[in-house]
């Protein structure tokens, strides 16, 4: 059986405001998947993944959106694939299920599932990442967004009819430098677990 990470994913206060899951498929249909993310069952959605960096960049996907409970359970999955992330069984679905039940009284609403020091340690960065996400402006997303395309901080500055100066200033305020840092080790760490897993 294939080791690999399960992200099972659950909207907070759904009852009490809008259906968010067909807005987090179209960010999340870009990034390379075992299975697919897809709703799973009314305000749930899930993915089966084997590559880091898109773990890392799903993981702040849903950090951004500051509207879910992610759980994330590493470990193998019983084959042949299903066509469809919501049809897969083995452990690491199991680990999923429990992290994101565990995910509802935990420090930003994330828990990771693994039997590896790099589970502890990718959920740490986690909440690191997101608690510096949080403090993000509307500005500073602004700044973030356009540097995350490429663009210098004078570009940045040219798009958005302020100095490079103010560029500078919003990037810091963001924790643009910070966030990506945590993008970075929440990637390693994933390629650990699946290292270790396998």
């Amino acid at each position: 059986m294939p080791s690999v990470i399960v992200l099972t994913v659950d909207q907070r206060g759904s009852r009490h405001s809008e259906d968010l899951i067909p807005d987090a498929l179209e960010r999340l249909a870009p990034l390379p998947t075992l299975l697919a993310f897809e709703r799973t069952a009314g305000d749930e959605l899930q993915g089966v993944l084997d590559d880091p960096d898109a773990v890392a960049a799903a993981l702040g996907e849903l950090l951004r959106a500051d509207a879910w409970y992610v759980g994330i359970g590493v470990g193998p999955v019983e084959e042949p694939l299903p066509d469809h992330a919501r049809a897969g069984r083995g452990p690491a679905y199991l680990q999923a299920r429990a992290a994101v039940s565990g995910a509802k009284t935990s420090p930003w609403h994330v828990r990771v599932a693994a039997d590896h020091w790099a589970g502890r340690a990718l959920e740490t960065t986690l909440w690191l990442w997101a608690a510096v996400l949080a403090r993000r402006t509307a500005r500073g997303w602004e700044v973030a967004d356009l540097v995350a395309q490429g663009l210098s901080y004078a570009e940045a500055g040219n798009r958005l009819r302020i100095s490079q100066s103010a560029v500078s200033q919003r990037a810091q305020a963001a924790g643009i430098v910070e966030a990506r840092r945590a993008e970075e080790l929440a990637a390693v760490l994933a390629r650990t677990l699946l290292e270790e897993e396998r």
